[in-house]
């Protein structure tokens, strides 16, 4: 044993150049991975390489793979037809008229407006951010940013029959998210939204992707 340690010892005496390089070389090591692990642990710590969150159903409105799929139809609509449906003896003395005439007029400064999944001005805009603009510079009432959170809000209708204007009417056009379009009923089986394929336009319930996709409609009880 004391053999052993005296050859160790006459080793280490002839190669005090290598030893000392080696004894450096393990240090600069060591250094570098405790200063590699204790950055590695403060981004963990104030979550600076925090992983991305996968989408869930109720941030599902705004992911591109399961878009709204809301197309428009080819209905004639007579705009006339439509303010002079509302300019009614009844609506007059009632005073709804002048609320009525507003959303129309507001729906009419948006028609042609583009669709954008997620949009909410006149450059792109969604179903649902379409319906929400529409009842806020109309009538100032604010609706739910969804689809779904607007499903939620004011009287349930069930009949078709029973619609009036300005009711908030739904379908099912996405497969996450039910409802996955919403629109403004305008009186005539007609409806205003903001349809996937032409933008803001004008859809009538007779049309046979949305009379089979119908949900139900709300009544907003502000307006």
């Amino acid at each position: 044993m004391r053999q052993e340690v005296k050859i160790l010892e006459l080793t280490w005496g002839k190669n005090k150049k290598y030893n000392f390089f080696l004894l450096f070389s393990v240090s600069l090591v060591s250094l570098f991975l405790y200063s590699g692990c204790a950055a590695s642990s403060n981004s963990s710590r104030y979550n600076r390489n925090k992983p991305k969150e996968k989408n869930t159903i109720s941030d599902a409105r705004f992911t591109p793979d399961d878009p709204d799929i809301a197309p428009a139809d080819n209905t004639p609509v007579n705009i006339d037809r439509l303010v002079a449906k509302i300019n009614t003896p009844a609506n007059r003395s009632s005073g709804n008229l002048k609320s009525k005439e507003k959303m129309l007029m507001e729906i009419i400064s948006y028609m042609n407006t583009p669709y954008k999944f997620g949009g909410n001005s006149k450059k792109g805009i969604d179903c649902s951010a379409f319906t929400q603009t529409i009842f806020r510079n109309a009538v100032s009432v604010r609706l739910n940013r969804t689809a779904r959170d607007q499903y939620k809000e004011g009287k349930d209708i069930d009949e078709k029959k029973e619609l009036k204007f300005g009711d908030l009417v739904f379908f099912d056009t996405r497969k996450t998210v039910k409802p996955g379009h919403v629109g403004i009923y305008l009186g005539d089986n007609l409806f205003a939204h903001a349809s996937s394929s032409k933008g803001v336009t004008i859809s009538s319930f007779t049309s046979s992707y949305y009379s089979s996709r119908y949900m139900g409609g709300r009544r907003i009880s502000k307006f």
